[in-house]
This record gives C-alpha cells, structure tokens and sequence, in this order.
C-alpha cells in the first residue's frame, strides 16, 4: 500500500524523483525510487537528514502557539523536496527535480497522506 502512494505521488509529478515514508525516529517504512538515467536520489539519507529539521519545526510551531506543523518544502538548487506529516511519528516525502510540479506534488502528497495514515494506524 506504501508503494502504490510512493509511485502515485512520484510517477504523476513532473519531475518526480523518489517517495519516502519514514519515521521522525529515522528509521524508513517504505521508499519508490523513479526509474531515471543519470545518479540516482538517496532518499533515505535525505529523509533522516530533513527528519532532523522536521523535529525541529515541529517544536518551534508548537512554542509560537502557530498549531501544528503540517507541510515543509525545502528548495535547493538541485532538488526540492516536499514533505507532508502523516501523523506524530511518520511523515512522507517526495523529492522533485529542479522545475518540477511543486504544487502537483502537494496535492497528491495530502491526499495519499490520509491512505497513509489509515494503513499506519492499522
């Protein structure tokens, strides 16, 4: 179930790269990695690395009383990554090339967030 939000989410983005659900602890639950020339996404490193700064995020909304974080898009000059918080412990992320569909992404990112969240809890 994982993989078929992965890919969803991935292959229906321009610009797609990979798909990750992982755990704030680091710790993934499933990755979808695009077929693509050229080198490939390690999006597991990715995902441990943002996991560090979504906890991070998490706690100063909480401390501005701003509610509860939902979204982090992170823009680099060779990737931009999109990440949706599924629930208190797991969020989802997909990595976009440079120009890809950021607000496509989005989108399918809430929406396959809710499937997520109902297998996880599961």
């Amino acid at each position: 179930m994982f993989q078929e939000v992965l890919k969803d989410v991935v292959e229906n983005t321009e610009g797609g790269l990979a798909g990750l659900v992982m755990g704030f602890d680091g710790i993934p639950v499933d990755s979808y990695l695009k077929d693509q020339p050229g080198a490939p996404v390690d999006v597991e490193t990715v995902g441990m690395e943002f996991s560090v700064i979504l906890k991070e995020i998490r706690r100063a909304a909480e401390l501005l009383d701003a509610g509860e974080a939902r979204e982090v898009s992170i823009q680099a000059e060779r990737m931009t990554t999109v990440i949706r918080l599924i629930n208190a412990e797991y969020f989802v992320a997909v990595a976009l090339a440079p120009g890809g569909n950021h607000g496509k992404a989005r989108y399918l990112l809430r929406t396959g967030a809710s499937r997520l969240a109902t297998e996880l809890s599961a």
